[in-house]
């Protein structure tokens, strides 16, 4: 009888674990959307969302629809009941799984997007592992009508590209919905996003005829990057600020710089194989300083002038202007910053780990004490390699 009860009770416990997919959606279902846009209209709220067509994508196509995705957009006064509204509209219902790009219209942006952001970060069913960009001067809705050529799904474009653009430029930063929604609660520390911008004709974007062309009507190009300060955008960072800003954060994998020849006008390019950033606060009578120590490697990929790199001198030279010209760069992204009162590089965390009670002394003002706050760049650069040949061709000719 033991053994009997032992049996039924593990039957009753298998019975609840494997009960069936319960809560289970057929793809036949689904609308799967991989793009969604926030706008501002009037006083409510424009959702776009930007679905795959499975039939165009698929391997073996069956040309039920002329173009990859489709758009959909709705109006409401919550982003959650504008999704909601898009039922009237769709045969599927939006399954937002799988979505990869979340774009944000810079009118919206510089409104206010906390609570537009409220909507996202309490869906159970959206993961947290796509990125957030700013429409750059226009609308989300324009940038996720754009159909893009050799990524057949433009939301898949748009997060490739900021991936390659990340690890191999450096201009840009890839933002997921954590990392965004931690920065917005930090009462000191503000955040930064990347923008993106229509080149072109985006009516002609719209098209099926923009994928048929080797040179398209429009394209998309990420831009710069949008300073927000609480959850306003108040600022954009050109792109030799945005290359800056990633310098302070040791955010560089991989970049290519450039700089005047010593003796000539000609210019010498530089690829940066490896950075290090270290970020230390201090208090220096009574007030928060921060050094920041960068640390570059980088190798001579292209040479335009006559310059002798066989001789160490000429390499040492090269070094002190690469280092000249990265702590500028460095300086004039921290100066954008606190013209703006906006701590975009967490300082504020730095002089709460080097001096907590004097924090919490300065911690309700730290915008203010940004803005004053002296900051000590230390930059060493060493260059590596000279490629596979020493001196330059103009130089050799010249022998």
């Amino acid at each position: 009888m033991k053994k009997l009860g032992c049996i039924f009770c593990i039957l009753t416990l298998l019975g609840c674990v494997l009960s069936g997919c319960w809560d289970r959606h057929e793809l036949n279902d689904l609308a799967i959307t991989v793009g969604v846009g926030f706008d501002k209209s009037d006083k409510e709220f424009l959702v776009t969302s930007q679905i795959v067509n499975p039939n165009e994508v698929a391997a073996k196509k069956g040309s039920g629809y002329s173009t990859p995705i489709t758009t959909l957009s709705a109006s409401g006064v919550s982003t959650l009941e504008a999704v909601r509204k898009m039922t009237t509209m769709a045969p599927r219902k939006i399954f937002a799984s799988h979505l990869r790009i979340l774009v944000i219209g810079e009118e919206l942006a510089r409104h206010g997007i906390s609570k537009v952001m409220d909507g996202v970060s309490r869906d159970h069913e959206v993961r947290s592992d796509f990125y957030i960009i700013v429409a750059k001067g226009t609308t989300a809705n324009k940038v996720l009508r754009i159909l893009t050529p050799i990524e057949r799904i433009p939301a898949n474009k748009m997060f490739k590209t900021l991936e390659t653009s990340e690890k191999s430029w450096s201009p840009t930063v890839s933002v997921q919905l954590d990392r965004f929604l931690t920065n917005l609660g930090d009462p000191t520390r503000e955040a930064v996003l990347t923008g993106l911008i229509i080149k072109g004709d985006s009516k002609k974007g719209e098209s099926k005829g923009n994928l048929n062309l080797t040179s398209p009507e429009a394209f998309l190009e990420y831009s710069g990057l949008a300073l927000f300060k609480k959850d306003k955008l108040v600022d954009w960072l050109n792109e030799e600020e945005s290359k800056g800003y990633n310098y302070v954060m040791g955010n560089v994998k991989s970049t290519m710089g450039h700089l005047t020849c010593p003796q000539e006008n000609g210019t010498l390019s530089l690829e940066i194989i490896r950075e290090k950033t270290k970020m230390k606060g201090k208090i220096v009578n009574g007030k928060p300083e921060i050094n920041l120590s960068v640390y570059v490697e980088q190798n001579i990929s292209e040479v335009q002038c006559e310059i002798d790199l066989l001789d160490p001198q000429t390499i040492t030279e090269l070094e002190q202007i690469a280092q000249k010209n990265l702590t500028s760069v460095m300086q004039n992204v921290i100066q954008k910053a606190k013209k703006n009162k906006a701590d975009i590089f967490g300082f504020g965390e730095a002089i709460e780990d080097a001096a907590p009670k004097t924090w919490t002394r300065i911690k309700s003002n730290w915008e203010n004490e940004f803005a004053d706050l002296k900051v000590h760049i230390s930059v060493e650069v060493q260059i590596r390699r000279l490629g596979t040949i020493n001196n330059s061709l103009i130089e050799r000719s010249k022998e």
